[in-house]
């Protein structure tokens, strides 16, 4: 996976050791990956998106081989406003004091969380597969809370989705994995191998519960401050699973467009993940845009 690509260690300004690949040329683009997974998740896409971009693809904060660091009485140490200073900071790191973006699941919260709090860096971002965490927690209903229900049980307090998950990590990774997507045999062995190893970790899966529990949480306070009056300013791609769950329940571009000003997308014929259920329609969605 990642022909051609580097790897790099970044220590933030917090010294939160941020794991990394880069590869290509041409205008930096930052790849964020989602729940479960790591950076792994872009490797079908990455290499073709390299041709045209400096693409870094890093493991968020609690994630794959980034370190996991505590997160705090009020969880904030996951808050999407410290995991989005981390990519800039990385990205200010390589030189690349404005950059493209763009975020699958958790990363695309963190994405939309970037867009508001350092406007000046991004240029254009895209987010996969996800409506604002404010508008999720606004409108849940008995169907959503089915869906998500993995929320309210990530979110809950230290201890128990750490041991129930801990029990059989292989087993919950596989079952996400499987229950989100609808294309057979989407992940590659090599990328199920990766994730696997990374979400083994005790550590890890300590720290991916403080993200939801930062999502139920911290993050809403901060959503709330900035509704309606931060707004996303660049041009912003949705796009979306269309066998999934979010362009079901939601007209997701008309929701987009409370928090964004210039904002399009489409649906892609697949589950949740886009990058390997799809990956030539997302890589030419992506690289189209930006």
């Amino acid at each position: 996976m990642f022909d051609g690509f580097g790897t790099g260690r970044f220590s933030t300004p917090d010294q939160v050791d941020i794991f990394y690949r880069i590869g290509g040329s041409g205008p930096p683009l930052l790849l964020l990956h989602g729940y479960p997974q790591n950076h792994a998740m872009w490797h079908l896409v990455a290499p073709g998106l390299a041709e045209r971009f400096t693409v870094v693809c890093p493991d968020l904060r609690g994630y794959g081989d980034s370190a996991k660091p505590a997160g705090g009485p009020d969880h904030s140490g996951y808050s999407k406003r410290a995991m989005a200073a981390d990519q800039v900071a990385l990205m200010s790191h390589l030189g690349f004091h404005q950059f493209r973006v763009a975020g699958h699941d958790r990363g695309a919260r963190v994405t939309h969380r970037m867009t508001l709090d350092h406007p000046d860096a991004v240029e254009r971002a895209a987010v996969l597969d996800i409506v604002p965490t404010r508008t999720v927690f606004e409108a849940i209903n008995q169907r959503m809370a089915m869906a998500y229900y993995h929320w309210f049980f990530l979110s809950q307090p230290h201890g128990l989705p750490e041991r129930m998950i801990g029990a059989d990590p292989d087993f919950y990774l596989l079952r996400k994995l499987q229950s989100w997507s609808r294309i057979p045999d989407a992940f590659t062995p090599m990328a199920v191998a990766e994730y696997r190893r990374c979400f083994r970790e005790p550590d890890c899966i300590h720290a991916t519960c403080e993200d939801y529990r930062a999502g139920a949480g911290i993050d809403l306070i901060h959503d709330a401050a900035d509704f309606g009056r931060n707004r996303v300013q660049c041009p912003l791609l949705v796009l979306w699973g269309g066998r999934g769950i979010v362009g079901d329940a939601y007209d997701v571009l008309a929701v987009w467009r409370d928090y964004a000003d210039d904002v399009q997308g489409r649906s892609i014929d697949c589950g949740h993940f886009l990058p390997e259920e799809a990956p030539a329609e997302t890589l030419s969605a992506l690289a189209e845009f930006f």
